[in-house]
């Protein structure tokens, strides 16, 4: 057992920002200072991330730390919406992909990579999405990097919502130094940033970015607004819709579709990682010289392997159940337990923000207090992940839930009585630091 007495205040506060810029000749050698920081949270269980599961990621599941020590419990940190990845028909499409197509793509899609699954994955989504034209990639995050970097040339303009994915932050980086970041759905933000540049600059091209469905927030722009000042101003929209796409909506068609824009966004960009069961993203896009432009100079589509073909069949087949009845009655189910849950973590006293999602963010505060709730709820049975400082504001450490159509009500109700005594216990344990100089016991981590 930790005693909390001994227990270093480095330990409890510092960021992973405080090790982004690293001094020094030693390239290698200058890493150390950061593990330093990270090894002493891990030795007093206070590092929760990098956990591995031990049995398929289901609604109770086992895993294990980055130490080798067993965490068993509810899971609530788990990205499978739908509940899919166990699902007996993905499962078996894909052993039959392999079966036909073997293990791997063996190449890029701009060479030998693709398979007639690939194909017949693009046409399915174009038509989900009512475009014509699908590039696919084969991770989620390579899709939101390559479409921006894509695009983008130095002299064009990005104006990116604060809180857009750091894919296309660094999509964008890679691209044009004209970044402008707004605040965080506020289109007089937007407008104001879009006037600016069209005011000195009626030339070159302006993307502007953003998400259906804020992964730390749980929140939506307004879509419509967003494409009436990019009309507007001459601007083209991009939509990562990662989060919702296949899990919201009586369709499944997210906040796209919640909003009635599916016809009207520019570009929309997804991933598959979440509700389909499987790695891999795409771009679509209404014009095939879109399609054709992003394949030869989006430089995570034209040098990396295309996705394997048990990748495609599985999505395939994820899209499948997507569109059926099955399909309308787990999102159905997915909504009830996020409602439920919501219900059941407000009435006991916890502060919950965003609209109704499978993302459920309860928000803590201070990293030390989170960092301790987190080492208190794994040992009571309970997997949720921790997010703090830079991934959310400083001061503001939550854990994001992930809720999945097949948690029970009896998960639910376990999480969220585990939490409040995960909680409970750790503002207990936290009161003595308190007290305690941040800055300097940061400066001192770094300095370790």
């Amino acid at each position: 057992m930790n005693d909390d007495a001994s227990l270093p205040p480095e330990a409890l506060v510092g960021s992973l920002r405080d090790y982004r810029i690293i001094e020094g000749a030693d390239l290698l050698g200058r890493t150390e200072a950061f593990f330093d920081w990270q090894n002493l949270r891990r030795r007093h269980d206070l590092w929760p991330y990098s956990r591995s599961t031990a049995t398929a990621p289901k609604s109770s599941c086992s895993a294990f730390d980055d130490t080798g020590k067993d965490v068993q419990g509810v899971n609530f940190a788990s990205q499978d919406y739908l509940s899919l990845a166990s699902h007996p028909a993905i499962k078996e499409a894909a052993i039959r992909a392999i079966t036909d197509f073997g293990a791997h793509s063996a190449g890029s899609a701009a060479l030998l990579g693709n398979t007639g699954l690939s194909l017949r994955l693009e046409a399915e989504i174009s038509g989900f999405l009512g475009r014509d034209h699908t590039v696919l990639y084969p991770t989620g995050w390579s899709a939101g990097f390559g479409v921006v970097q894509g695009l983008v040339r130095p002299d064009d303009h990005v104006v990116m919502d604060v809180l857009a994915h750091s894919c296309m932050q660094q999509g964008a980086a890679a691209a044009t130094k004209n970044i402008h970041l707004h605040g965080h759905l506020n289109l007089d933000g937007v407008r104001r940033k879009l006037k600016r540049i069209r005011d000195k600059d009626a030339k070159n091209g302006i993307l502007v970015v953003t998400e259906s469905l804020f992964s730390m927030d749980s929140d939506t722009p307004k879509l419509r607004e967003l494409q009436n000042l990019c009309h507007e101003f001459g601007a083209i929209l991009l939509v990562d819709a990662a989060h919702d796409l296949g899990c919201m909506g009586e369709d499944g068609r997210g906040q796209l579709g919640l909003q009635n824009m599916i016809d009207d966004v520019d570009i929309i960009v997804g991933s598959f990682s979440k509700t389909f069961a499987s790695n891999g993203g795409f771009v679509t896009a209404g014009s095939r010289a879109v399609k054709e432009y992003l394949k030869y100079y989006s430089a995570p589509q034209t040098f990396s392997n295309a996705l394997s073909p048990m990748q495609a069949a599985v999505v395939l087949k994820a899209f499948e159940i997507v569109r059926s009845d099955e399909g309308r009655q787990l999102r159905r189910d997915l909504m009830n337990n996020t409602l439920y849950l919501r219900e059941q973590l407000k009435e006991a006293r916890f502060d919950v923000s965003g609209d109704p999602s499978a993302i459920v963010p309860v928000h803590i505060g201070a990293e030390g207090h989170a960092r301790m709730a987190a080492q208190e709820l794994a040992k009571r049975g309970a997997i949720a992940n921790l997010v703090e400082y830079p991934a959310v504001a400083r001061g503001g450490a939550r854990f994001r839930l992930q809720v999945m159509a097949r948690h029970h009500k009896a998960e639910i109700d376990h999480l969220v009585g585990r939490m409040r005594e995960a909680v409970d216990e750790a503002e207990i344990r936290f009161r003595p630091h308190r007290g305690a100089a941040p800055a300097k016991a940061a400066r001192a981590a770094r300095a370790a």
